[in-house]
């Protein structure tokens, strides 16, 4: 039987095969790879080493998630402390992410430096399906963050920045297959100077999965390219896309079960414009235009259900370093969305946001860092929001501890869906107001001798009210704002070389989350959660590692009877390997879910079984 080669993958190796060409283009002639220090931007829109922060902050590097053979952005925040995701189906699935307990529309997703969703436009089919480039960084600040980047950031902020490219021209190309069917392939290249820079990667393929109609293709891709203009004016671009269909057939159980037409697909692009203005060492002026394009189609045997969401954003900052002792950064925010949804609400509504927000950074004393702000928003749909975070930090003489505190609050807008909705038996508030939260946390950091890791604790608590919930006693029914939550745990994360050479990432979250109104848990949110990766350089070009991600005692919903159900518990364990036969040349495996788990992160969406896949990669 002839090999068919999926579209998505075509594409892929098409772009793939003029990386080599395009890298000798643009290449500069004798520029050397620069290490650069590693900063945290996230936590106060400045760089800041991680040992000033007084914000919680997770990271993760391309290289890292090369070396774990990770690059799915669902998979990938498994690692991540108070970040439980709950996928309804294999690889390509809608996917919620629950930071810190909140909804999956209280965490705010800042892509290239604007924000990627709002109460109108969704990432949950984004999560499920795309990949990380390698060339990109992945920052989490926990808490509470509206102060810097207005609604939704009720859980925190999740950032995903592509990199400056560096060096002279080099890059990659990989190849893979395995279980359920699966191809995929990726390729990346970069090189810069001190005058330009670029950066591109390309991924995707296909799976079959493992139920009937449950295949998934996509591809998702970055590029960045950087120049210097003068010694005080950069200017740049990027551009990043997911493309995604995924055969969708509803729970194995209920009402639904097993259908053998539905479709899900996902067009999400987004592309920006930044230019930085340096005039003196102590001013810094960064302005950036974006735009993003969404367009999402569920086609259900006989119709399409067709979401359409348009954004344009303009966001400019000015950093002050006045003295030693204080950098002030201020800042603007203007937005205008569309959305059009011809699925139930029949939404086709414009909105208009301005934004302004201030903040102070502080050392009144050598190691202590004390950081304060606020923010106004100001919507033409349902109005204002003002939001306040402050946070401190106090690190020991040698550098070793820093004990760690913040505070904030943070809203989310009502949707369009909530405010203006009409149907049958629905009809929207206009007189809603933003859900409102605020909240704390305190924590530890302990920095290991010769920058060989970091172990983190924090306390964390979030009360969550004003939040919109339906009304079915009134008919049609409608959206109030009357709910109360409250989230409150402890995150436990790490990440180190132990002796021999064995480098350790973990993380663990207590989670506390309850619905005030009614006196329940909220729903698949795990009391208990965490994750592990071991890896060890073997030499002789041979490494290997493993994984585990856990789930433990959560509540869902019955796929079939609708009633509250606890969900089962899962541990999932993957191992993986790489042998470096040439300086250019790998070969690459792993198996996931080596233990065959059954098991479902939404009740009713079985997630698939043992996988095993191996794949090269060549470097040039």
């Amino acid at each position: 039987m002839q090999a068919t080669i999926p579209a998505s993958l075509r594409r892929l190796l098409l772009f793939a095969g003029v990386l080599p060409a395009a890298a000798t283009a643009f290449a500069q002639a004798g520029a050397a790879p620069e290490k650069l220090e590693t900063y945290v931007v996230t936590a106060t829109r400045t760089p800041a080493a991680l040992t000033t922060t007084g914000t919680a902050v997770d990271t993760l590097s391309g290289a890292e998630l090369a070396r774990m053979q990770l690059n799915n952005l669902g998979a990938v925040l498994a690692g991540i402390p108070g970040a439980p995701t709950a996928a309804s189906g294999a690889p390509g699935g809608v996917t919620s992410l629950f930071l810190r307990g909140a909804n999956s529309n209280q965490t705010l997703f800042l892509v290239d430096g604007i924000r990627f969703n709002d109460p109108n436009t969704d990432y949950q089919a984004t999560l499920g399906g795309a990949c990380l480039g390698a060339c990109d960084n992945l920052e989490v600040s926990h808490g509470p963050q509206s102060t810097l980047y207005g609604g939704e950031a009720i859980g925190g902020v999740i950032a995903i920045r592509g990199q400056r490219g560096t060096g002279v021209a080099h890059g990659s190309l990989a190849v893979e297959a395995g279980s359920f069917g699966t191809i995929q392939g990726a390729a990346s290249t970069q090189a810069g100077d001190e005058q330009s820079g670029y950066t591109f990667s390309i991924m995707g393929g296909h799976t079959d999965n493992e139920r009937i109609n449950n295949a998934f293709d996509s591809t998702s891709y970055a590029l960045r390219l950087d120049r210097k203009l003068s010694a005080k004016v950069a200017v740049g671009t990027t551009w990043r896309g997911f493309v995604g269909t995924y055969g969708s057939p509803g729970p194995a159980i209920g009402w639904g079960a097993d259908d053998p037409d539905n479709e899900e697909s996902e067009s999400n692009q987004l592309a920006t414009v930044f230019a930085e203005f340096t005039p003196t060492p102590e001013f810094v002026s960064k302005a950036v235009l974006g735009g993003q394009d969404r367009r999402y189609v569920s086609f259900d045997g006989t119709a399409d259900t067709v979401i359409k969401n348009r954004r344009a954003v303009l966001d400019w900052q000015a950093t002050w370093t006045a003295n030693d002792q204080h950098r002030l950064t201020g800042g603007v925010t203007a937005e205008l969305n569309h959305t059009r949804n011809t699925g139930f609400g029949s939404i086709n509504r414009r909105q208009q946001l301005l934004a302004v927000f201030v903040q102070d950074e502080w050392t009144p004393v050598k190691n202590v860092f004390l950081t304060a702000g606020l923010r106004s928003d100001d919507h033409d749909t349902y109005g204002r929001a003002t939001t306040g975070r402050a946070t401190a930090a106090w690190l020991s003489a040698g550098s070793r501890w820093k004990l760690r505190g913040s505070y904030g609050t943070a809203f989310r807008s009502p949707s369009f869906l909530d405010l203006y909705g009409q149907s049958s038996f629905y009809v929207g508030n206009p007189d809603l107001q933003a859900e409102k939260a605020r909240g704390w946390d305190a924590g530890v950091d302990y920095f290991l001798a010769d920058r060989k890791g970091v172990v983190s604790a924090t306390w964390f608590d979030t009360r969550i009210s004003n939040l919109i919930t339906y009304d079915f006693a009134s008919f049609p029914s409608t959206v109030q704002n009357v709910g109360r939550a409250r989230t409150r745990g402890l995150e436990v994360a790490g990440k180190f070389t132990l002796p021999g050479a064995v480098d350790v990432r973990l993380a663990y979250s207590h989670l506390e989350a309850d619905d005030l109104t009614v006196g329940t848990r909220l729903l698949r949110r795990p009391r208990n959660s965490g994750s592990l990766d071991v890896w060890h350089d073997f030499g002789g070009g041979f490494s290997a590692g493993t994984g585990l991600v856990v789930a433990h005692d959560r509540m869902d919903v019955h796929a079939a009877t609708f009633a509250t159900v606890r969900g089962e518990d899962y541990t999932v364990v993957r191992v993986y390997g790489a042998w470096q036969a040439t300086p250019r040349l790998a070969v690459k495996a792993r198996v996931e879910n080596l233990l065959d788990e059954k098991y479902e992160q939404v009740h009713g969406y079985p997630q698939t079984g043992a996988g095993a896949y191996a794949g090269v990669e060549w470097k040039f």
